[in-house]
């Protein structure tokens, strides 16, 4: 695994979109809209039956878009993203087939993890880039803190239950590159097709961490 080309993907935007898409025209819609609000992450989870479609289109008609693929459970989930055209790919969790697969697979991998001993597990077979999840529910920021002891060189997308109320905490950590939610591109708004305010909650999320990482070098 390119630890590079992860990084680069997890340094490209505050927060990683978290997007259940039943539409890929919709789809395409959200990834333009976070585009132009400089946050080109967007995860879309393989919930649906239009998933897969929807990572397609994206990859096709949104240049500025770095579209992956979210609830990735199986190495044959990991493939068809994959071949769909996602550039990484995220898990809730992980599983030791899932994790070789994944580590000898093209695409960049998050797996899931949301202790130590899940962390070095995956370290064995070679990832430092991680999810944790679900972040709020597994500790928090307090939790990624302790984790930043022992395993320094890891590195994070903590998601679940992370929204404007609490993502500061987790931005203000070192161990943390960006995190995942949902609440830049939620559901109403993408039915509603209301992409303007999908840009503007991107760009509030964009003002607010840059206050963050002021304040912490400050």
């Amino acid at each position: 695994m390119d630890v590079n080309l992860v990084d680069r993907i997890l340094d490209a935007a505050p927060v990683m979109a978290v997007v259940v898409a039943r539409d890929p025209a919709k789809a395409v819609g959200v990834a333009r809209a976070l585009a132009a609000a400089g946050n080109p992450l967007v995860e879309i989870t393989l919930r649906t039956p239009a998933a897969l479609q929807a990572i397609k289109a994206v990859a096709a008609e949104v240049p500025g878009a770095l579209v992956g693929a979210g609830t990735i459970l199986t190495p044959k989930d990991y493939e068809a993203a994959a071949h769909a055209g996602a550039v990484f790919g995220v898990s809730p969790g992980a599983t030791p087939s899932l994790l070789k697969a994944a580590a000898a697979g093209p695409m960049p991998f998050l797996p899931g993890a949301a202790t130590a001993s899940e962390l070095m597990l995956a370290m064995e077979y070679g990832f430092s880039r991680f999810k944790f999840f679900p972040a709020e529910q597994a500790g928090g920021a307090a939790t990624l803190r302790s984790l930043a002891g022992p395993l320094p060189h890891v590195r994070f997308c903590p998601t679940g239950g992370i929204g404007p109320g609490n993502a500061s905490q987790y931005w203000a950590l070192r161990n943390v590159a960006c995190v995942g939610g949902s609440w830049i591109a939620p559901a109403e708004l993408i039915e509603a097709e209301a992409f303007d305010k999908i840009t503007a909650l991107a760009k509030d999320a964009a003002v607010i961490r840059a206050k963050v990482l002021q304040a912490a070098r400050g």
